[in-house]
């Protein structure tokens, strides 16, 4: 199916592009939200006659979508949540616990806005994308922990999953120097 787009959607096209799409997704997802016409004569015309105004209100929303993107910027937002003790979850933050935790920061969000390809299913530090506009992205770091001391401790750089962190192992480093006289090769000629 040939349809109008009224707004920019990613790996589709910019505003006013007539693009074929399959009858599916232009049934379900981009005429009943709006987001684009059937292309067809009387609404090319609405569309030219509506142009304007949709680039104006288009360029509202994207000011308002970086106005907010710039508050975003650089912040860290924690999750608390039960792990093992080699940092796998006891479960995964989703798209809706980002989009929660980010709106009780004070910032609307809703979960259609947070692009994640997979569940975050480890603690750490993840970097998570948050799509306010389809011309306004931005990055957000998103720290997995079992505690606010350990997402404290994350931040600082600390890695939890790592062996030494979980037994309370310092590691020592190797000696450099081997002592000839433990292996001369004895142990081999006993052997065979």
């Amino acid at each position: 199916m040939d349809v109008i787009l009224l707004e920019r959607i990613a790996r589709l096209g910019q505003m006013g592009d007539t693009v074929k799409v399959k009858d599916g997704f232009a049934r379900n997802f981009l005429l009943p939200q709006g987001k684009a016409l059937r292309a067809n004569e009387a609404n090319l015309k609405k569309f030219e006659g509506q142009r304007a105004q949709l680039e104006a209100q288009n360029l509202e929303r994207k000011n308002e979508a970086q106005a907010v993107a710039d508050k975003l910027e650089g912040n860290s937002f924690v999750v608390v949540r039960s792990a093992g003790e080699t940092g796998q979850l006891y479960g995964s933050v989703s798209t809706r616990d980002i989009a929660d935790i980010i709106t009780e920061a004070g910032f609307s969000l809703h979960r259609n806005q947070v692009e994640l390809n997979n569940p975050i299913k480890t603690i750490g530090l993840h970097n998570v994308l948050i799509v306010l506009h389809p011309e306004v992205e931005v990055t957000v770091a998103v720290n997995v922990a079992r505690s606010a001391e350990e997402a404290e401790r994350q931040e600082k750089g600390e890695d939890l999953t790592s062996i030494e962190a979980i037994y309370g192992i310092e590691e020592e480093p190797l000696s450099e120097e081997i002592d000839e006289e433990e292996f001369d090769g004895s142990d081999e000629e006993e052997q065979a």
